[in-house]
């Protein structure tokens, strides 16, 4: 206890405010953020290379391109439907300008319509962005690795939803948290 009092009357502190100067914490931001960033990121990945459960057959160059041929139809919908979802709220936000003489059920309507199309525009941006990062981890060979304890997540979970990035439970963990 006494040790602690000498070594606290020993830091320097600010005249006027009584505040202990403290060493700033060494910045992390060099590391990498999870298990999965560390792998391999070279040329793409061979199939067979690609993460599988214990018991699991390794993928075949067939399935990748099954999965890889999915991704990209997905991430093309996805592009599709946010252009015209934009183009909808284009047309909505102009038509919200001329609203004089309309009563108050249909101001409300309109932007009823026009944040339901907000939210569905944000939904597929955020599905496409998920599509092009799972594209992104089969080139570099990190697809089908949990981005959280660097585990297989599984082949068959993969081939069900081919944008998983958690193992099941992660995500059960991750799910219980919010």
């Amino acid at each position: 206890m006494v040790a602690a009092k000498k070594s606290a009357r020993k830091t320097s502190q600010d005249g006027q405010t009584g505040a202990k100067k403290v060493a700033a914490k060494k910045s992390t931001a060099d590391e990498p953020s999870t298990p999965v960033s560390t792998a391999r990121t070279a040329a793409p990945a061979d199939p067979g290379d690609l993460a599988v459960r214990t018991g699991e057959d390794p993928w075949t160059a067939e399935e990748a391109e099954e999965a890889r041929d999915a991704l990209t139809a997905e991430a093309d919908r996805l592009r599709a439907e946010i252009t015209a979802s934009e183009e909808a709220l284009t047309g909505l936000m102009r038509d919200s300008g001329d609203g004089a003489g309309d009563d108050q059920a249909d101001t409300g309507t309109k932007n009823v319509t026009r944040e339901h199309e907000m939210a569905l525009a944000s939904n597929a941006r955020e599905m496409l962005y998920q599509t092009e990062r799972a594209l992104q981890r089969l080139e570099a060979g990190t697809y089908g690795l949990c981005e959280n304890c660097g585990q297989p997540i599984g082949k068959a979970r993969m081939q069900v939803f081919p944008r998983a990035t958690l193992c099941v439970d992660c995500k059960q963990k991750q799910e219980r948290r919010f």
